[in-house]
Formats: structure tokens, sequence, C-alpha cells
């Protein structure tokens, strides 16, 4: 996942994905917000029990692969 507004719309998503059983992948590279400290909030307490953080350089290699 990527996006604007880490602590809202990423956030949301990411849960709700969670909730549903997807697998997710969190591109802490590719995503902002408005504050540093709610970006840094979400990025370090609540996306690791989420599911995966990497950069969007790191994730494309994993994908790579599993495509190999």
């Amino acid at each position: 996942m990527a996006g604007v507004a880490t602590s809202i719309g990423v956030e949301s998503t990411a849960r709700h994905a969670h909730e549903l059983g997807f697998h997710v992948a969190l591109a802490v590279d590719a995503m902002t917000d408005i504050g540093l400290d709610a970006h840094n909030h979400s990025v370090t307490r609540i996306f690791p029990r989420l599911g995966e953080n990497a950069t969007t350089h790191e994730i494309l290699e994993l994908l790579k692969k599993r495509l190999e």
C-alpha cells in the first residue's frame, strides 16, 4: 500500500484489508502525512501489527523474486 495521509487514509485501508484477511505490504517511502509525528506513529506502532513494512524497492524486489 501507498498513499497520502498515512495516519488516516492508508492506515484505515490497511486495517480493513487486514480484517478481510489480506496480506498487507506497506511501502513506507511511498506515503506521507500532514504531520510527521502522525506518520511515524502509524509506521512504527500500527503498521507492524497489520502487515509488512518495506521500501518500494524492497517490495518490488521480493515480487520479482517470486515471479522467477
